[in-house]
């Protein structure tokens, strides 16, 4: 595999997500980011951040199988939350084990999350963005 995933010493292990990637594959994938859309554009969970970040995580998964690549390529994601606090956090989480109990791992790279105003239409609570590496 190309990535290496890790918590180094004297940083703080995540339980969500790795401190660092290493990757040493020759290919690069930056994936748009992707937003609570079903495969004929329509908002999946409105109102719902936790489904709604499950439907993200699944249609990164998809993009990535439409380059021959899957959740282990993954080096970075980052997630913009509408309107975010700390209390929201569980809501978050649920959404990432759901995505991860269909896809049969949880993806676990380097994670940045930033809180936003809005993001492309109102419905939209979450989008997240992916860097992946392949062979």
């Amino acid at each position: 595999m190309a990535i290496t995933l890790v918590n180094p010493d004297g940083l703080p292990a995540i339980d969500v997500y790795r401190q660092v990637a290493v990757a040493s594959g020759s290919r690069t994938v930056y994936i748009a980011g992707q937003v609570a859309w079903d495969a004929e554009g329509r908002t999946v969970g409105e109102g719902d951040l936790a489904a709604q970040v499950e439907q993200c995580y699944l249609n990164v998964a998809t993009a990535l199988a439409g380059v021959g690549a899957g959740i282990g390529d993954l080096v970075k994601l980052t997630v913009y939350v509408v309107d975010w606090t700390p209390d929201k956090m569980p809501q978050l989480l649920d959404g990432i084990a759901r995505a991860g109990r269909k896809l049969g791992e949880t993806p676990a790279p380097p994670a940045t999350l930033l809180g936003v105003a809005a993001l492309d239409v109102p419905e939209h609570l979450v989008e997240v963005e992916a860097v992946a590496v392949l062979d």
